[in-house]
This record gives structure tokens, sequence and C-alpha cells, in this order.
């Protein structure tokens, strides 16, 4: 292809775009393929000579669009937005045709500086605190654009965990290898936080632990207080909130900022904010009420791609002091040094990955196009489609809303019960008119429902609510009808004698294995909804050590450590310290996980007995592992 025939293709391809998203509605929401589906649609390897681009821009109807799921439809009611628009994708044209590689500033200096001063806007913009700003004259901080907020929680983390370390080893004032500290802390978050705060835990091999909200799915400061308390008895060093939630992924439920700030400043600990989703909220100065105590944070992190309307991938990451990233990522090859290396800002230091794209060019468009009067016109647009919907939930005597609606997501089930709302819910997802997903509040099953789509209207919303109660109403007609045939078979049973227990509750059917649900169904569909409500989810989460803390001292045969659990009250080494070399050996088994049996790698549940190691025990296992592995 050409400059003259791209420039044909281009336009073709801005009209079938407009197209698409112009009549995106009128597309079923979800696709109804199979895993694997494609493989019958493509060649077994790639096409030796060169196609023809009208074969090759056929096929995205045929092969690309059957299985796609339209997120920008105004009936994608899953997860939460992940919007775009016009102004964006126009930024990323642009972006892909200049294609840099921003790791440093001198590798492009647009590419860096539009990305700090377009931070700088956006954080004014939300209300949040100056020392976020790379220009003011009293910020260490600043901020930058990551690929996802899972990204940012994993850099938040990494960045906390070695500040940590250097603390500790300031203090003990003598060498010890960061994997022996790093088995000894332990961060927080919320039982109700992101999965991706689990896995930044596995990925830096540290212990999470997850603490119960309150009955509003809020973690407030006297259970974080609490945790802190019991950890530091148990030799543990608390150094990090990984996750203080503005917008919970299941009910956007918001944590207590405002508590857990002075809790985290009092006891010296990180505090990362992540509002992914409520983020774009905070254009509103009426929605920034959740924001208080955000003068504690040290990191926070939302996604424009979100609700925005900047499409992914665009994540705002902020630090308050960007000095702690550039020790946590800072690599200094020959290469990669300029003559402005000590003056410029070089993003490299800032994240896990070297290079990185030009994504600023498409917020700063949103920005300009939009201004922040239309930003915050739909984000207000958004939250009053969200209330029309849950209007209609409360007035309809079937359904309840079990959490109190924020922003532009509702969450509601059946009175009926957990069987028959997930009965709803399946058959919502099989007609394809909506897409919703599952969550649950402790035991009850509900079904979320966030208006993503800046082209919502009332009437969207209408249809969809016409399909739902239609749906559960035929649904719990045929309910009523089973329920009455049972009644009739038991009176037959009875009749005759051969009724047994009589007294069973009509209610228990909805706990049996063989309910009422199952006898509707005419054939089975095997949908994921069954595998996400029946998994438990484990309050405690490690994967440095699965039995009781073994805390750094322990391996000096138990020097006690002061009521804080600060590790500065060793005075003294112990004379027995173990020599360099075994202390690596002993370093490396530590710092793996240790389990008793082989089965308790893969269990859901903590040990109901915790493992009391020693020294000698430690040494002990590290050589019968070693003959096992063998």
């Amino acid at each position: 292809m050409q400059a003259e025939e791209y420039n044909r293709r281009g336009k073709e391809l801005v009209d079938y775009i407009t197209k698409y998203l112009s009549s995106i509605r009128e597309r079923r929401v979800i696709p109804d393929v199979k895993p694997g589906y494609m493989r019958k649609l493509l060649p077994e390897a790639a096409p030796t000579e060169p196609e023809d681009w009208e074969n090759i821009f056929s096929d995205v109807e045929k092969v690309i669009m059957p299985g796609v799921v339209h997120w920008q439809s105004p009936h994608m009611h899953a997860y939460y937005p992940s919007l775009t628009s016009w102004p964006s994708m126009l930024g990323d044209m642009l972006a892909d045709a200049i294609n840099c590689v921003g790791f440093t500033w001198a590798s492009s200096p647009a590419c860096t500086e539009l990305e700090m001063n377009v931070m700088d806007w956006l954080c004014k913009a939300l209300g949040l605190p100056f020392f976020f700003l790379h220009h003011h004259p009293d910020s260490r901080g600043g901020g930058l654009l990551q690929s996802t907020v899972s990204e940012g929680t994993l850099v938040a983390l990494l960045a906390a965990r070695k500040d940590k370390i250097l603390q500790l080893k300031a203090e003990l004032d003598q060498e010890v290898d960061d994997s022996v500290l790093n088995s000894t802390l332990v961060a927080y978050a919320s039982d109700q936080a992101h999965s991706s705060v689990e896995k930044a835990g596995l990925i830096a091999l540290v212990k999470i632990r997850f603490l119960p909200a309150d009955e509003k799915l809020s973690l407030r400061g006297e259970a974080l207080k609490q945790a802190i308390q019991e950890d530091r008895r148990r030799g543990l060093v608390p150094f990090m909130v990984l996750c203080s939630t503005l917008g919970t992924t299941g009910v956007c439920a918001f944590d207590k900022l405002s508590e857990l700030g002075p809790v985290c400043e009092e006891e010296g600990l990180w505090l990362h904010v992540d509002a992914a989703y409520a983020g774009s909220g905070y254009f509103c100065p009426e929605l920034r009420w959740s924001l208080e105590g955000i003068e504690f944070a040290h990191s926070f992190v939302f996604n424009p791609s979100k609700w925005m309307m900047v499409h992914f991938d665009c994540t705002a990451f902020w630090v308050k002091d960007k000095y702690k990233l550039q020790q946590t990522f800072s690599v200094d090859p020959v290469y990669l040094r300029h003559e402005n290396s000590q003056a410029a800002t070089d993003f490299m230091h800032w994240q896990i990955p070297l290079s990185r794209r030009f994504r600023s060019l498409k917020l700063w468009f949103v920005m300009r196009s939009f201004g922040l009067k239309n930003l915050q016109a739909h984000i207000r647009h958004g939250i009053e489609m969200a209330k029309l919907l849950e209007s209609h939930i409360r007035s309809d005597p079937n359904f309840e809303v079990p959490a109190e609606r924020h922003l532009g997501l509702v969450v509601f089930c059946l009175k009926a019960g957990n069987t028959l709302t997930q009965e709803l819910l399946r058959r919502l997802t099989r007609s394809g008119t909506m897409y919703l997903i599952p969550a649950e509040i402790q035991t009850k099953r509900i079904i979320r429902f966030t208006v993503t789509s800046q082209f919502t209207t009332a009437e969207d919303i209408l249809k969809d609510w016409a399909v739902i109660s239609k749906t559960a109403s035929a649904l719990l007609a045929e309910k009523h009808g089973l329920n009455n045939a049972n009644l009739l078979r038991s009176g037959t049973q009875k009749a005759t004698g051969k009724e047994e227990n009589a007294d069973q509750p009509l209610d228990a059917l909805a706990d049996e294995k063989e309910d009422v649900v199952t006898q509707l169904e005419k054939a089975h569909v095997d949908l994921w909804i069954d595998k996400a409500w029946n998994r438990p989810r484990r309050p405690m989460r490690s994967l440095s050590c699965s039995s009781e803390p073994l805390p750094y001292w322990a391996l000096f045969n138990g020097v006690p450590v002061s009521e804080s659990g600060s590790l500065s009250a060793i005075t003294t080494i112990p004379s027995n310290r173990p020599e360099k070399q075994a202390l690596k050996k002993l370093t490396k088994f530590y710092s793996m996980p240790s389990f008793c049996n082989q089965w308790a790698q893969c269990s859901r549940h903590q040990l109901s007995c915790p493992l009391k190691f020693t020294h000698h025990h430690a040494i002990v296992c590290l050589k019968l592992t070693t003959i096992i592995n063998r």
C-alpha cells in the first residue's frame, strides 16, 4: 500500500467507523459464538503473496465483527465504561503516525512535555492536591500515563516496598538481603478491592491482608488500625495500604479515606488510592465528597479510558514524591543517557517498561475538544440515566436494590432469592439484548447495571428495563406454576398416603440441589455465571508464607521485637548469626512459598494450624526441599 491508496482507504475506514458507532445500538451486544469460532474462518498460515485490500477489509464483517462485544453500545452495562470519542480516536491516529518511543525526554521531547502539562491540567480539573503537580514550587511529585490501573497499583506497591526496605536497612545498619526484609512486610486492602491488588502482591512476593468492609462495604480506619497492631505483635512490618478504593468494582462503594489517611500518617504507611471508575466523576465538584482525606495519599490512580471518553489504554497515575519512583525503577545504561538527563524528566524511571506510547495526544485532544464544561455534563448525564433505572427498579415489587446507588452503577436482585436472580441474569445474557454481569453482597447474589455509553438515552434505559421486567415476570410466573404443580402433587401423595416431608416449606426449594430453575431449563447452557458466583474469596492471601509469619529477627534464634514492631530494637547481632553463604541459602528458601504439604499450594484457605519455625527448622526444611526437588 502506497500513500495514495492509504489516503483513499483511510477515508473509507473513517466512514466505516462513523457508521459503526452511529448504528451500534442496532447490533447484538454479546456475540453468539463459541471458543475457537475463528479457526475455521482463517487459513492455517499467513499468505505468501500480498492480498488485495478489498478482500482484507471485507473480512472485518465476516471474521471480526461476529466475535466482538460492542463496548460502545448503549445496551452495554457490564463492568465499567470503556469509552472512546471522535477526538480521542483522532489523537491516536496522529500518535500512531508519529510512533515515537518516549522512554526519555531526548527520545521525543514533545511526548514527555505534553504529558507533564496535560497531567497537571487533569490534576487541577479533578481537585487533587498540589503535591501531585509537576509544575509547582512546593511539589516533589508529578503524574504520568500508565497502561492500566493494574499497572499503577503494582508500580505503587513496588515503590512503597523499596522505600520501606531502605528505611529498614538504615535502621539495622548492617548488610541484610532485600528478600529477607521483604518477607516481613505486609500491606492492606479492603475485601472489596479489585483483583489487581491480589495480583500485585503475587508479583511482588508481598503479603496482602484483606480487611472486612463495614455494612456499606467501606473500609474504615478502626479496622485498619486493629490489623496493624495485630501484625506488629506477630513480628510483621506494616508498610502500605495498597488500595483505598474510591468506587469498588462490585457496588461502587467508597472506602473512608478521611479515616484511613490519618491512620496511615500516624503509622508511617504508604497510602495508595484507586479511583479507576469514580475518578472521572471528580470533574464535578458536587461529587468530590469521597475525596476528603486525599491530602494523606502518596499515590493516586484513575482511568480516563473508562468514563472520560479517552479510549484504552490511558491510565492517569500521580505520586507525591517522584524520587521514590525513581529509586525503584532507575537504570542508567550509557546508551540511554543524554545531555539533558539532569534537567529533564525521563519517564522510563517512573514505570516498569522502558518504552512508552504518545498517549497524551488523545487526552489533550479530548480535554480541548470537550472542555471541562461538557465533560461535567457527560458525567451528570450518566448519573441521571442511572437514577432513572433505579426509580423503576424500586417501584417494582419483585425487585430490590440491596446497595446504595453511586454514580452510574445500579445493583439489583429479585426478592425471590439467589437462584431466581441467577436465572434472570442467565436469560438476559442469552438474549443478547444487553450485557450484564453478576456480583455478590455477602451471600446475596446481585446483578450490576452500569450506564456506560455517552449515547445512552432515556429511551435506551426504558427499553432495557422493559426487557428485564418482562423476563423476570415470565420467570416468576413459571416458578409460581411449578409451585402450584408441586402443591397438587403433594396433595395427591397425601391422599394416597405416600407423602414424605409434608412440612417442607416452599422457600426451601431455592436451596435444594435440584431446584425450580433446574426444572425450568429446556437445554443446558454452560455459562460463566455459575462459576463467577460460586467461587469463594479468601480474606487473607500471602505468597511468601502460608504459615505463621517468620519475622526477620526469628532468623537469628528469636531476637525480641519492640512493642511498636520496629526492627531498630535490635541493638546487637547474636553471635550465632549464620555465615553469609548460609544466609544466602536461607534467604533463597525463605523468599519462596513454604507449605507443609504439596496440596496446600492449591488450597483456597489458610492452614488451620500455624507452623512455628526456628532457624534450625528452616535449615532442615531447606535440606528436605532440596532432596525432594532432585
